[in-house]
């Protein structure tokens, strides 16, 4: 009798828990369990792990084989224990040396050829095995995503037979290097965007501060292209949001970019599907557009159960997913930029076309969109359709998106330094110290917030927005001009 042990790790959000995966063969009659809480997929590595040791050229044990995925309570799913279980038989049968293992973690999925394939999830476990100093074995066509994970060293082989004779050299492990992938141009530039000085004001307000922005305007005003352009504005990843995005893409079964992501989902979007959700928890768009923008446009087509869901992650900054045999929690720092029309025909209020719905449906289609939302969402602007003398009319002076980018920068520095958190996420009594204003001042700001029946969490972005608005002057009191102009950007709200 003979028995192996291979370390490797399961999925868990964006932890990855360790996982030993046991081999036993003993004598009896020939039959193979894997036991320990395994999912389908686990259950079918069986077929897989025999044909791709058998087209390895490795002999396969007349023996009955028994897989222990420990520990027991921990759910195992995926094609990740393709390659530890296939390393535990060839151990267990004195095909492979117990040494090539040690100290090692091994994770990949396995064709019938014995072909390595790519697997979801191996960020996580490749950066907490690198914790821990183990090497890690994985398939070549991961390789360089590893670039992400600092100090690691990783065996990689396109197929289980060549990883196999790297495993037996004597220094097979080389670090991975590390490296930054060039950020490519803006898609959108503000520059080329006619007139629209107020939203592309307002687009620099919320990348400085990273607020929260509504734009209403009737079809044809550029709101979808404006939001586009906010990506640009924004400064460069770090190496450690670049990680944690990584991370979150890898969980999704996407491939890394160095790029601020810019999400943009189909009203018809579920609420899973939007902040996360399914039999395995996995993450949404609002975890898919961490440090950077979820777009969401015709926001009131959008169900309102959808909607409502985004109440919790814009506060929090996090969502927290639970179903029955797991919990995870993802982040969902991101940036909301939506946009709508103002009625359904979309031309309530507009100057040059009479709006043909009815006081009723206006109020109606608005209604669709709760009133916590909107009171969580920053910045609201009123677009309109720019002539077509404008379009044509292009501003040659106008600012580029690298421009206000170097601002952005400056501006978002200067932040971090003085409170270690950007302005949209002070809170409490952070907020009032680097809010600080004169007693007239503040006596103005509380008359003019209660004629506009703002509400306490209104009131609190609204002195957000004026400390953006001081930075951006290099100011460093609030003054009544800037709360004047935040005050501006709430929206209306009846007494």
């Amino acid at each position: 009798m003979s028995t192996a042990h291979i370390c490797s790790r399961a999925t868990a959000g964006l932890s990855a828990p360790e996982v030993i995966v046991e081999v036993h063969l003993s004598n009896g009659l020939p039959c193979f369990t894997i036991v320990g809480l395994p999912e389908s997929t686990v259950r079918e590595a069986r077929e897989r792990v025999r044909s791709a040791l058998l087209t390895s050229h490795y002999d396969w044990p007349d023996h009955r084989i028994t897989v222990n995925l420990a520990p027991a309570e921990l759910p195992k799913a995926g094609g990740r224990f393709d390659l530890p279980i296939a390393l535990g038989i060839l151990v267990a049968s004195q095909q492979l040396d117990a040494r090539a293992t040690e100290n090692r973690e091994f994770y990949g999925e396995l064709g019938l050829n014995g072909g390595l394939r790519a697997t979801k999830g191996i960020l996580p476990a490749v950066s907490l095995a690198t914790k821990a100093g183990r090497v890690c074995g994985i398939p070549e066509c991961q390789r360089s995503a590893m670039a992400h994970v600092p100090n690691c060293r990783v065996i990689s082989a396109p197929d289980l037979l060549t990883l196999c004779a790297r495993l037996k050299q004597e220094n097979p492990a080389h670090p991975i290097q590390q490296h930054r992938e060039r950020t490519s141009e803006v898609e959108t530039d503000v520059a080329d965007i006619a007139g629209q000085a107020l939203a592309k004001r307002a687009l620099e307000i919320s990348a400085v501060g990273a607020h929260h922005l509504l734009m209403s305007g009737p079809p044809g005003a550029g709101k979808t292209l404006l939001a586009s352009a906010l990506p640009g504005l924004l400064p460069a990843m770090t190496a450690a949001e670049t990680f944690e995005l990584a991370m979150i893409r890898d969980m999704a079964g996407l491939d890394s970019d160095s790029r601020r992501p810019f999400r943009a989902p189909h009203h018809a979007t579920s609420g899973a599907a939007l902040v996360g959700g399914g039999s395995l928890a996995l993450p949404g768009e609002v975890s898919l557009a961490t440090h950077g923008v979820l777009f969401l446009d015709e926001l009131p087509e959008f169900s309102a159960r959808t909607l409502d869901l985004l109440r919790q992650p814009l506060e929090q900054g996090r969502i927290t997913i639970n179903r029955a045999k797991t919990t995870n929690t993802y982040p969902a720092q991101f940036q909301l930029v939506s946009a709508m029309n103002p009625c359904p025909c979309g031309y309530a209020g507009s100057l040059d076309r009479r709006c043909r719905c009815s006081n009723e449906a206006v109020t109606r289609y608005q209604a669709r969109v709760s009133g916590p939302l909107l009171d969580r969402i920053d910045l609201h602007i009123q677009l309109e359709r720019q002539s077509s003398a404008q379009l044509f009319d292009a501003d040659k002076d106008a600012e580029s998106s690298k421009t206000i980018r170097l601002r952005v920068t400056g501006a978002r520095a200067h932040q971090l330094r003085r409170q270690q958190v950007l302005n949209a996420q002070l809170e409490g009594k952070a907020l009032l110290r680097h809010c600080a204003m004169d007693n007239s001042v503040q006596r103005w700001f509380e008359s003019a917030s209660d004629r506009l029946n703002l509400s306490a969490r209104g009131v609190h972005r609204s002195l957000r927005i004026a400390r953006t608005l001081a930075d951006m002057e290099e100011q460093e009191c609030v003054e009544e001009p800037h709360l004047m102009e935040a005050l501006s950007y709430r929206p209306r709200v009846a007494s």
